[in-house]
């Protein structure tokens, strides 16, 4: 059957999306869970052991991004019953997904920067970065509420239970900002996003036949020539 613009971005992606996101934000969370969740100590958790912090981060980044195929599931699933609920709450979530992106890249410039300059230009540059006016700075308040929104029209759509939903509300409380460690409150968010999403991937996964062989040597393929593109620049 041919693909429809409503089918958009099909069922491969938001499985996957469904559940890679969620796993890799709470292993990126878990990595870093026995490091000091101010900067300072995030900071010195990097230069002592720069591998581990770069997975942490990495990790973090990567399931955030591949957030919004999952976003998009939901949203597609609870349209037709609640199409104010999903779009609300779908746009608010997308756009503090865009925030966190924005704080991910300068998490990285900080870390280029202690690793070059040490770690007291690295905890100059943070704090001179806190309060400085940038135009994604209202998105922060729109993934606060936004996954609320989206768990409230999840449960009244009747995509997921109450207990799914009151857990994708829990992402509400995962701290936005730049070099935010790990507090309990970030492991209950992501234990909770996986929670909510990962059996619904795993169930539109399994929901129709398996890629063809080409498939997976393709993506593989694909996704090694993006990685050596992207570090040629």
């Amino acid at each position: 059957m041919a693909t429809t613009s409503s089918d958009c971005p099909g069922r491969w992606v938001e499985g996957a999306g469904l559940v890679l996101g969620p796993v890799l934000m709470l292993a990126g969370v878990l990595l870093r869970v026995d490091v000091d969740d101010f900067f300072p100590g995030q900071l010195a958790a990097f230069a002592a052991n720069p591998g581990r912090m770069t997975a942490s981060y990495s990790a973090f980044a990567a399931g955030n991004v591949l957030l919004w195929p999952a976003v998009i599931a939901l949203v597609r699933r609870a349209w037709a019953s609640r199409p104010r609920w999903a779009l609300w709450g779908g746009v608010m979530v997308m756009l503090g997904l865009f925030a966190r992106a924005f704080h991910t890249g300068i998490n990285h410039l900080i870390f280029q920067i202690a690793d070059a300059q040490g770690l007291e230009a690295g905890r100059e540059a943070v704090d001179g970065y806190y309060g400085a006016f940038h135009v994604l700075q209202p998105l922060s308040v729109a993934i606060f509420f936004g996954w609320v929104v989206l768990a409230i029209g999840m449960w009244r759509a009747g995509v997921l239970g109450i207990v799914r939903s009151v857990a994708l509300a829990s992402m509400s409380a995962l701290p936005i900002g730049v070099l935010k460690g790990t507090g309990p409150m970030s492991i209950v968010a992501t234990v909770g996003l996986c929670v909510a999403l990962v059996p619904l991937g795993i169930r539109i996964l399994q929901d129709g036949p398996a890629p063809r062989w080409w498939a997976y040597p393709l993506a593989l393929g694909v996704a090694t020539a993006a990685v050596l593109l992207g570090m040629a620049g």
